[in-house]
C-alpha cells in the first residue's frame, strides 16, 4: 500500500460563486422540466417519462441545494468575521502569541533572576 500514498498536499479547493451556480443549475433544471410537459405524450409512447421526471427530481434536489449553500456561505462570512475580530490590527494580544507558541513544552523560559531575600 505504500506506493499508492500521496507525495504531496492536496491542494486547496477552488472557492467560486456557488450559491450562483447552484442557483443557475436549478432554473435550467426546472426549465427542462416545463419544456417537456407539452411532449409527455411523445415521452408516454416510447416509455421515456423518466427523463421528464428526472428534470423535476433535478429541480427540487436543486431547492434543497440552494438552501444548504446558502446557510454554509453565511456560516464561512460568520467564521470570517469572527476571525477579523479576534486577529485586530495592532492589539498586543496577536504579537505576544506567536512568541508564546514557539515555545516547546517543558522548556525553560528565559526571566531574569529575582532578587535574593538573604
Amino acid at each position: 500500500m505504500a506506493k499508492w500514498t500521496p507525495k504531496h498536499e492536496a491542494p486547496e479547493p477552488l472557492e467560486g460563486p456557488v450559491v450562483a451556480t447552484i442557483t443557475g443549475g436549478t432554473i435550467l433544471w426546472f426549465v427542462l422540466f416545463v419544456v417537456q410537459l407539452p411532449f409527455y405524450g411523445w415521452f408516454d409512447d416510447r416509455d421515456l417519462t423518466w427523463w421528464v421526471w428526472t428534470c423535476l427530481a433535478g429541480g427540487g434536489l436543486g431547492l434543497i441545494g440552494i438552501w444548504y449553500v446558502r446557510r454554509r456561505d453565511a456560516a464561512l462570512k460568520r467564521a470570517a468575521a469572527g476571525e477579523a475580530t479576534e486577529t485586530k490590527p495592532g492589539s498586543e494580544s496577536g504579537s505576544e502569541s506567536g512568541s508564546e507558541s514557539e515555545t516547546k513544552p517543558g522548556s525553560e523560559t528565559k526571566q531574569s533572576p529575582a532578587p535574593s531575600t538573604d
